[in-house]
């Protein structure tokens, strides 16, 4: 799918605003989301899945679902993307971005691991992590199994209990979500007995 920038962005009942960046999983090379700006006066951007996205043409790109729904979408903070050079995805390289995706030193084996898409996970890196016992740390980044582009850990490298442990958690063990905060199952105890996944930056 070839998403244009900087052109009108529609829902079913109307426009919504234009579009503004592309977010792409640098392990698969998959755009995930859409950065889309609201008309004026709000201006906020916001991140909106690519499966959202049912028409796209040179001028013009079409989602799915309507206005009210798009308003609900997180905002999109650049701060918390890293910029790379994958000019085939925009059309300026400066403007594609990724999200803080990680991918492990070793191979998953464990065929039964609980896999998310990219895009169906609502958290991103700073989101604060609570075990059922209080607070553990913040995420850094998302650990993808580079066969298939599934998210299956979340990644915590600063701020929690160990020092200088990366401590890989699988999304199995997350409870819910609310509000930027990751609620898991189970305690401290429990986290810090995981087993730590090597994890592999060589496209930083």
């Amino acid at each position: 799918m070839n998403l244009p920038l900087n052109v009108d962005v529609h829902c079913v009942d109307g426009r919504c605003g234009r579009s503004t960046h592309i977010i792409l999983n640098p392990t698969t090379e998959q755009v995930t989301h859409l950065v889309v700006r609201e008309q004026w006066p709000s201006r906020i951007e916001r991140l909106v899945p690519v499966n959202w996205v049912i028409v796209s043409a040179r001028d013009v790109i079409v989602l799915k679902e309507a206005r009210e729904r798009f308003s609900q979408l997180e905002p999109f903070n650049q701060t918390e993307f890293v910029y790379t050079d994958v000019p085939h995805h925009a059309t300026d390289p400066k403007l594609t971005l990724i999200w803080p995706y990680a991918v492990p030193a070793m191979r998953l084996v464990d065929e039964k691991m609980r896999r998310i898409p990219p895009g169906e996970l609502a958290v991103r890196r700073g989101s604060r992590v609570w075990a059922t016992d209080g607070r553990l740390g913040r995420v850094d980044e998302l650990l993808v199994d580079p066969e298939d582009g599934q998210i299956t850990h979340l990644v915590l490298r600063e701020g929690h209990l160990w020092g200088e442990k990366v401590v890989t958690i699988p999304v199995s063990q997350i409870d819910r979500i609310e509000e930027n905060v990751v609620h898991l199952k189970v305690n401290k105890k429990s986290v810090g007995q995981m087993p730590s996944i090597p994890v592999k930056r060589g496209w930083r």
